[in-house]
């Protein structure tokens, strides 16, 4: 029996955390929402595979309004960080990357636990978004999205 994982609500306060971006250098959450942006950060399980490339592509693709808006994107998956730069540079992201091999930034969101995969129940990576405000409380939770049409439904729901 497996701990039950943790499920942040809006209201709760983000867990802080710093990981090293695609080229090695720490980002910290408290940072960058010192610029009086908001976050959107989301967990995908691994960099180069269909889902999180999709997803990823997406992110990419519409960044411009999400930074109109005053968003900050960021990726979080426990993929290295040689990997997470192969991945930004295959396909032309313009987001940091973050890696959390060691999946503790991951388990604080309740991003990493039991998931079901094609009908078995394993450990994995829940593909999780948060929008988190300035202040640093969380503003949307959502947990286990699809990776096609999850940008667009961020959009609508921020009203981008």
């Amino acid at each position: 029996m497996s701990e039950p994982t943790v499920r942040l609500q809006p209201g709760d306060t983000a867990p802080d955390f710093t990981l090293d971006d695609a080229d090695g250098n720490p980002v910290t959450l408290s940072e960058v929402l010192k610029s009086d942006r908001r976050v959107v950060l989301y967990f995908y399980p691994a960099a180069m595979t269909p889902g999180c490339t999709t997803e990823a592509c997406d992110f990419r693709d519409n960044l411009r309004a999400f930074d109109t808006a005053g968003l900050t994107v960021l990726g979080i998956s426990p993929d290295g960080t040689a990997k997470l730069a192969r991945f930004r540079d295959k396909e032309g992201l313009t987001f940091p990357l973050l890696g959390d091999p060691d999946k503790k930034v991951l388990a604080s969101y309740g991003a990493f636990g039991e998931k079901k995969n094609y009908g078995r129940t394993v450990q994995g990576v829940i593909r999780s978004t948060f929008v988190i405000a300035a202040d640093g409380t969380v503003e949307k939770a959502l947990y286990n999205v699809k990776a096609t049409g999850h940008v667009d439904r961020i959009k609508r729901e921020l009203g981008l």
